[in-house]
């Protein structure tokens, strides 16, 4: 044992992990994705619930917007630092954060607070956003890569199966704050695993941190997602304020782009946007997002508010899609170990994306649970060919000692396209109810006090809807029949806010499998690739 432990505390200068321990190195990033992953799609399962409780459906986009912004912003500082001084220190760092802020978020008592909250967990999981793909670069050449990078799909698949299930039971057995609770632990296995499974390593030169570039980079980008956010609902979209908050996020993200081309170590290399694989990479990369986030956000919210499934069905009605994410991520990354190759794979991929969204703008207020699976399980295969693939196509062309930085950038870039799409999203669901609320409301209710300016979460939980229903009984026997107008109204004006993000998801994967024809193809690397520097 203390053989092993002396092992593990050796000083290297380089994050390579060799002989037996490189099998614990990947059950610790393995055991790090699963609970990463899983937190996000528990959150999402009871996110209805949640925005009942705090009454909060305006910052409902924002729960997640927080979160991702954070670990998107706290990525390629992750990333740029770990190539230096080792994944080891960050990834502590991170699962320390992330276990605090997922407390906090517990504890939280308004919507805003609880908001605040995720952006301080989401700094925490920038490093499990980013360390984990870095680290099995660390692990296995570029042709190895993608076995393992579809074993990490998988892993991602299974969390997010077994994320739904546990959060809807959490939510209707317990209490939502308990989705939060329950990270902690999954933390402190991490926390041990990190300990003795990562090297120590010693940085070769001095760099300085590009905190000037990461400052402007934050302030940049929170006016732009305010306008997002408020664009359409608080404000115009050429209103004076809007007009003010975008100029100024591009006159700032201007000044960042300025200062990373001057500073000795920028927090992303402008360079490397010169090079197509990784442009086209990105570019794939984030009209994925786009694409997934609409479903994986705002489907619980379809199932239970228009086809009235409680928080833990909704939960289940997730599983078909990663089941399906899970099969094809597999197969993807073997097919890429075997044959070295991955542009037809992508070009296929792309196709049954955009097959999966046409779908998705099939469904209404009459479709059912089956309906919704088979359009879950078609987008799943699409979807979770392609992240894998995308991975293993950026490593592949870059050498082995920009691994951390060229990771994080890529997440970085990617991220923010789920960050930017997360508010207009959620602006584009809020705006559609209220629209169509007002015109399909019988008069006899648009006359009734309060019901024309109705909002979702009044209506998300069994127990508010009966508190609903009883304040007609008033009415006596008309009184239940109206109370069933109410709940259909309410349902076409949920289903036409929906359906208006997944067309524009649909437009998204379109763009998404055109761009897939211009992602460049370099056979993957193999045995010689370390010894060679991972340049060759």
């Amino acid at each position: 044992m203390e053989a092993s432990i002396r092992s593990q505390a050796t000083v290297q200068s380089t994050n390579r992990i060799l002989g037996s321990r490189k099998w614990w190195a990947l059950a610790t990033v393995l055991l790090t994705m699963f609970f990463s992953s899983m937190d996000q799609t528990v959150v999402s399962t009871a996110m209805p619930t949640i925005v009942s409780d705090l009454h909060g459906f305006s910052l409902y986009a924002w729960l997640s917007t927080s979160y991702m912004m954070a670990s998107a912003v706290a990525v390629p500082i992750y990333g740029k630092l770990s190539d230096v001084f080792g994944r080891k220190p960050f990834y502590l760092l991170g699962l320390v954060l992330f276990g605090i802020g997922s407390a906090i978020s517990g504890q939280a008592h308004t919507m805003m607070e609880l908001v605040i909250a995720r952006g301080f967990q989401g700094i925490g999981a920038g490093a499990m956003m980013s360390m984990p793909r870095a680290t099995i670069g660390d692990i296995f050449d570029p042709k190895e890569r993608g076995r393992w990078m579809g074993v990490m799909g998988a892993v991602f698949g299974v969390s997010s199966i077994i994320g739904p299930t546990i959060g809807g039971w959490i939510t209707d057995s317990f209490s939502w704050r308990w989705v939060f609770y329950i990270n902690l632990p999954f933390a402190a296995l991490a926390i041990i695993g990190v300990l003795f499974t990562l090297p120590s390593v010693r940085a070769e030169h001095r760099v300085k941190v590009d905190w000037v570039g990461s400052l402007l980079l934050v302030v940049g980008l929170i006016p732009i997602l305010l306008g997002f956010t408020w664009a359409g609902s608080k404000y115009t979209w050429l209103s004076p304020a809007e007009l003010a908050l975008f100029a100024t996020g591009v006159v700032l993200l201007g000044l960042f782009v300025f200062v990373e081309s001057r500073v000795s170590d920028p927090i992303i290399t402008p360079s490397l946007f010169k090079h197509q694989i990784f442009t086209m990479s990105l570019v794939l990369g984030t009209l994925v997002a786009m694409t997934m986030f609409g479903s994986l956000m705002f489907l619980p919210l379809f199932v239970q508010g228009v086809i009235g499934l409680n928080a833990q069905q909704s939960g289940w009605i997730m599983s078909p899609m990663m089941l399906s994410f899970i099969v094809s991520s597999i197969i993807s990354g073997q097919l890429m170990t075997r044959t070295g190759r991955y542009r037809v794979l992508a070009n296929v991929s792309g196709a049954i994306t955009v097959l999966g969204m046409l779908l998705f703008m099939t469904m209404n207020v009459h479709t059912g649970y089956a309906q919704v699976v088979l359009n879950m399980v078609v987008l799943g295969l699409g979807i979770g060919s392609l992240m894998p693939l995308l991975n293993v196509a950026v490593q592949n062309a870059f050498p082995y000692s920009m691994m951390g930085m060229v990771n994080a950038s890529q997440q970085f870039v990617q991220s923010l396209g789920g960050v930017i799409v997360s508010p207009i999203f959620g602006s584009m669901v809020t705006q559609g109810f209220q629209h169509t609320l007002v015109s399909t409301l019988p008069k006899t209710l648009q006359k009734m006090s309060g019901l024309a300016s109705i909002s979702p979460q009044s209506l998300m939980t069994a127990e508010a809807q009966k508190a609903i229903a009883g304040q007609f009984l008033k009415f006596g026997a008309a009184g239940h029949i109206l109370y069933m107008e109410l709940i259909s109204a309410v349902k076409l004006a949920l289903t036409s806010g929906i359906l208006r993000l997944f067309e524009v998801g649909f437009g998204f994967a379109v763009l998404l499998f055109i761009g897939t024809f211009f992602l460049p193809e370099v056979r993957l690397k193999g045995k010689g690739y370390f010894e060679s520097g991972g340049s060759d």
